[in-house]
């Protein structure tokens, strides 16, 4: 609901919440190329390209030849699609503030103290994975 708040308006072109994270991908990993892509989203490789097909038709993405590889493309976000992330997360601060301001001292410190124990729970999971092998999972969203 908040981060519904938070994404009204955001542009012409509304994008998915599957395309949103391909957009959220693009932004903290460029270049990337569509095989790389669909693992980091765990997506189908048909899958991926009907998004991208998408995300380019709207402007938001663009496909280039890849510098290692004359038979692989790079996906980057566009100016465009570089504006859009950058207005939808000021639009979801701008509303995650209002609801924070509205909360009393005493919600405040309790909020805090509960964010402070998931991030250490977090990365207790994260450490005992790594631990364990595993490495930490990828975030696909900031």
């Amino acid at each position: 609901m908040l981060w519904n708040r938070g994404g009204e308006g955001t542009s012409p072109a509304p994008v998915s919440s599957s395309q949103l994270r391909v957009l959220y991908v693009l932004d903290r990993d460029r270049p990337i190329n569509l095989r790389t892509l669909g693992d980091v989203l765990g997506s189908a490789p048909s899958s991926v390209s009907r998004m991208c097909d998408r995300l380019d038709a709207l402007g938001l993405i663009e496909r280039s030849p890849s510098t290692a590889s004359r038979r692989e493309l790079e996906l980057r976000l566009t100016g465009r699609g570089e504006k859009y992330l950058r207005d939808l997360r000021a639009r979801r601060e701008t509303a995650l503030l209002d609801v924070i301001s509205a909360l009393s001292a005493a919600e405040c410190s309790a909020l805090a103290a509960g964010l402070n124990g998931f991030r250490a729970a977090l990365e207790d999971g994260e450490a005992r994975q790594a631990a364990d092998g595993g490495g930490p999972a990828s975030a696909t969203a900031p």
